[in-house]
Parts: C-alpha cells; structure tokens; sequence
C-alpha cells in the first residue's frame, strides 16, 4: 500500500468527531415541595422552557441578588 491509497483510506474514512464543550452542569437530586415544583412545571407549561432551566434560573437570579439575612441556616 503507498502513501496515496493510506490518504484515501484516512479521508473516506468515518469522518472526525467533533470535540465536548466542557461540562457545565452537574446531575443531582433535590427534593423540593410539591407546590414548589407544581408552579414550575406549571410556568414552564406556559412559557415554553423546561421546569428545570427555569429552577436553575431562579436559583441563579437569587445567588446574583443582594444578600437578605433570613435567619434560615
């Protein structure tokens, strides 16, 4: 086999795969109140967005709040 039909074979083959973006998120369990997750899946029904994109979001928006002191540990 010459170096011409190894190129061939290289090129015809499957072709390359693309690289991961980076993990960005991590699988956990939470468990939250039933009323907590009924409105999200209910707000998630009306706006179209998954109930879980919509947790983190909110999750998200309080993290990058002010700072309240609740008393709650």
């Amino acid at each position: 086999m010459n170096t011409d039909s190894i190129q061939s074979a290289v090129s015809t083959s499957a072709p390359a795969r693309r690289t991961r973006p980076p993990k960005r998120k991590t699988r956990i369990t939470i468990y939250l109140d039933d009323e907590v997750l009924k409105e999200f899946r209910n707000l998630s029904e009306r706006c179209g967005t998954g109930y879980q994109t919509l947790i983190n979001a909110a999750l998200r928006n309080r993290l990058n709040g002010p700072v309240i002191e609740s008393g709650v540990a």
